[in-house]
């Protein structure tokens, strides 16, 4: 494997992807973390398949992959790109994937893995309370509207400068 193919720790979470409404991990990345090919990583797939049900790891169908591929740059298939469709692992597929393997780096990197997948589900968590907190202010302010609007310009009227001048007082104006 050579090293501008391997993936550092930080960029692990990147290279997750939401697929069926999971997120997931792809062959050709999952391998290159783990420092092995992809084609090793399949096979010790394929010779331990009973540790990889459904919800581990799947492969995709045609249609989800030229999604995938039309969102990105690959190679094409009939110039030594891919003959298979790649497989799909969520996040315990990723952690059987490395037990499988049994590389020093893969258990090692399995811990990154995990723990990409946790700040991603703490990313998405955050950002639903905070949808929900919005929705709940746009509920309460609603109806509110012309009362705003009033509000808002008796506060420009307090920053605005009066608008003509002022009459000086005293001796001045002789």
């Amino acid at each position: 494997m050579s090293p501008s193919r391997r993936l550092v720790p930080a960029r692990v979470e990147g290279r997750i992807q939401g697929i069926r409404d999971v997120q997931v991990l792809l062959d050709g990345d999952l391998a290159a973390i783990y420092g092995v090919t992809t084609k090793a990583l399949n096979q010790a797939i394929k010779r331990n398949a009973e540790r990889f049900p459904e919800d581990f790891a799947f492969r995709l169908t045609e249609g989800e992959y030229l999604a995938l591929r039309s969102q990105s740059v690959t190679s094409n298939t009939g110039r030594g790109g891919r003959r298979y469709l790649p497989w799909a692992f969520t996040e315990h597929g990723a952690i059987m994937a490395a037990s499988v393997l049994n590389s020093p780096r893969a258990v090692e990197m399995s811990v990154f893995v995990v723990r990409a997948f946790i700040r991603l589900r703490d990313f998405a968590r955050t950002h639903a309370e905070l949808a929900a907190k919005l929705n709940a202010l746009e509920r309460k302010v609603a109806g509110h509207d012309k009362d705003l609007k009033r509000m808002f310009a008796a506060l420009r009227a307090l920053l605005d400068p009066p608008t003509k001048p002022r009459r000086t007082i005293g001796f001045g104006n002789r």
